[in-house]
């Protein structure tokens, strides 16, 4: 009786789970096929979609493919360890018999345990039809078997969790099954273990529907076997007093363990948690696991905020590289790429001892001041940045260079400088370039050293004139609503921890559906302005986690709509006459391109031709300035779009900055100018004065 049982539960748990799996396949292949629907009639796809990566929409009468992780009838994430089942015939379900029928309707994604419990019962038992009228039988007395068996499953369950797993006596040998489950675990360990949306509900729905059967099986269990039952319970009494006799004295705690014994080589793990399948590494996790050195420095700012430079440290060399982010950005731009086509790790294997600098504006809001409120914290705009995070971090390099090559500096050195026995080369992108030109007029002004010896800008930020109605409409949003939304928003970022996941998983959901990708990357290029980056690709990256991202401040994108409405690289204007001349001695706010004069190092203009964010008319507008003002001053344009210059996988940008980072001459004294300095200087007074 209870074999029968046990057979029509496996019976109705497979064709549940079957069932689930198809409506829960229809309804993605529903998404995909709208999405595709919408896609086809959206303008200008053609191009936006360039920027990712294996896009891939096919023409074709049979509607559009399948998500890949459903492809084969498996999950993405189990696809390396479906692929060494130990037999491929037995375990695994053969979807290549016609590949046109796959493409259209693939088998359910059963999971490998699913499918050796499906082959169980259905190979180990012969059904003859006296047992098929037993399980109609006992399938009419379900109600009452799940009514009777939910309070004996909990008192089973309490049963079980109170004797451990009684342990295995001399050394088995190792069984192939034995062997490949271990294998079968390390590998599981080893991929990719990060999930979507639709991945965590195919799971879900699977351990749902084994919890619900297993409570059933359980009951089932209790009724029909009532001696086993009664023994079960008055066991578990007997078993409380022997526990309560068993306490540990005082001052211990039991530390779960992972245990690897003799007889069974598969490690098992008392205490298991739900895991979220995030990408949550960090920068210092990326640059570690390709074997690169690292290391981490707060760095403290004089108005209180905690910014972390980072660093792949080369301690005797005299060539430094400072790399600095634009918007929404950190980081881990310089090194997602890996070896091959990161500009931080390319850097590195020229010999260069490189930074990465982190400025402000993390969701995490590391400040000295703990209790400091969402409003304070966020209250800065591009003006800080330049005149706070960016001389932090200068001068925590040139501490660092300093006290590491003074011991192996010698008398015959004169190729360096004394003060500055290095040489310093940032390489800014977007917002990062607007900010380390301010960085450096403003130091000139105040006569101090900027410690840089040349500087190499990609696609800065400055000018914004140019620009789409997208950009237009956001200006004037930002300029006629900022009294009444900077109270309310501070800033922009992803608000909680829940919703940060959310969008980490959707991501990875946007990569898997080719057509909602293609759908959701092309509304995203319309946003801004019909850029043809991989914006999806970049919701995915780690910097943009469940733990921390990098968020916007109100101030600073209205700052950038000042600059856009004044056709000026300005710094901040704080709104009227009186307030401009308590912070900058005028009523108006400092116009730096007219100050680009007292650049005293190389600068390199990069631009890209497909890039709509800061279209290539704003570089030439820096260089056109430059130019006049007498800077030393390049201008090379590529075929990039506005993320191709720090995540694209090309090496013509890598081999050209390469080749810019060898121009570096000798630290500069920083005193040439002096005249054409001092006679800017007159004129900064009297404009300030007038």
């Amino acid at each position: 009786m209870q074999r029968a049982v046990d057979n029509v539960l496996a019976i109705t748990k497979e064709s549940v789970k079957t069932i689930t799996y198809e409506s829960l396949n229809n309804v993605v292949r529903l998404i995909n096929g709208f999405s595709a629907l919408l896609l086809s009639i959206l303008p200008g796809k053609a191009s936006i979609l360039e920027g990712i990566h294996g896009w891939e929409l096919r023409p074709t009468f049979r509607g559009p493919r399948l998500p890949r992780w459903m492809e084969n009838g498996v999950s993405s994430f189990n696809q390396f360890i479906h692929e060494f089942s130990v037999d491929s015939d037995s375990s695994s379900v053969d979807y290549s018999s016609d590949v046109e029928d796959s493409d259209i309707y693939p088998g359910s994604p059963l999971s490998h345990s699913s499918r050796v419990s499906r082959e169980s019962n259905y190979t180990r038992h012969n059904r003859s039809w006296m047992s098929w009228i037993r399980c109609i039988i006992y399938w009419l007395l379900f109600p009452v078997t799940f009514f009777f068996g939910i309070p004996l499953y909990f008192i089973n369950s309490a049963f079980r969790a109170t004797f451990k797993a009684p342990a295995r006596s001399g050394n088995h040998p190792s069984t192939p099954r034995r062997l490949q489950s271990l294998k079968d675990h390390f590998v599981q360990r080893a991929t990719d273990r990060r999930r979507g949306v639709v991945e965590d509900i195919h799971l879900a729905i699977e351990f749902f529907i084994e919890s619900a059967f297993d409570v059933v099986h359980k009951a089932a269990h209790c009724l029909l076997s009532p001696g086993d039952t009664i023994r079960r319970i008055c066991r578990w009494f007997s078993s409380e007093g022997n526990v309560q006799n068993e306490n540990p004295p005082e001052g211990v705690t039991s530390v779960s363990t992972s245990v690897l014994s003799n007889s069974d080589p598969t490690p098992t793990e008392r205490k298991t948690s739900f895991p979220l399948h995030t990408d949550a590494r960090t920068c210092e996790d990326v640059i570690t696991e390709l074997g690169y050195p690292y290391e981490a420095i707060r760095v403290v700012t004089t108005d209180g905020y905690i910014v972390l430079l980072e660093r792949i440290p080369r301690r005797d060399s005299r060539k430094v590289v400072y790399l600095q982010h634009g918007m929404f950005d950190s980081s881990m731009g310089w090194v997602t790429n890996g070896v091959v086509g990161s500009p931080a790790f390319a850097a590195y294997d020229q010999g260069y001892d490189v930074f990465l600098g982190n400025l402000r504006g993390l969701v995490s809001r590391d400040h000295v001041d703990k209790n400091i409120s969402s409003r304070q914290y966020w209250a800065y705009s591009i003006n800080e940045l330049a005149t706070e995070d960016i001389p932090a971090m200068i001068e925590k390099i040139h501490e660092i260079k300093t006290s590491e090559l003074k011991p192996i500096q010698t008398d015959g050195d004169e190729e360096h400088n004394a003060d500055q026995p290095y040489k310093l080369c940032a390489i800014p992108h977007s917002l990062g370039g607007a900010v380390m030109l301010m960085y450096i007029v403003t130091r000139r002004i105040e006569e101090k050293p900027h410690r840089l010896s040349r500087m190499i800008l990609l696609s800065p930020a400055g000018f914004h004139e140019d620009s789409n109605l997208v950009f237009t409409m956001a200006e004037w949003l930002f300029l006629s609503l900022s009294p009444i939304v900077s109270p309310l928003l501070p800033a922009f970022y992803i608000p909680t921890r829940f919703f940060r996941m959310l969008v980490n998983k959707l991501a990875r959901d946007f990569h898997n559906l080719p057509a909602v990708g293609g759908l959701v990357q092309t509304l995203m290029s319309y946003f801004v302005g019909g850029d043809s980056s991989n914006w999806v690709g970049v919701l995915a990256l780690p910097h943009y986690n469940m733990n921390d991202m990098p968020g916007l401040s109100f101030r600073v994108a209205l700052h950038l709509a000042q600059m856009k409405r004044s056709s000026k690289f300005q710094m901040f204007d704080y709104g009227s006459p009186a307030a401009n001349m308590e912070v900058y001695g005028s009523t108006e706010p400092l116009n730096l391109g007219e100050y680009y004069g007292f650049i005293d190092i190389p600068i390199d203009l990069v631009a890209g031709r497909k890039d709509k964010v800061i279209r290539p008319s704003m570089v030439r507008k820096h260089y056109r300035l430059m130019k006049d003002a007498g800077v030393d001053v390049s201008y090379s344009e590529f075929e990039y779009a506005h993320l191709d210059f720090t995540f694209s996988h090309r090496e013509e940008l890598l081999a050209y900055v390469m080749s810019r980072l060898l121009l570096v001459g000798p630290p500069s004294n920083q005193v040439s100018k002096t005249k054409s300095l001092k006679v800017k200087r007159k004129d900064l007074q009297m404009k300030t004065t007038g």
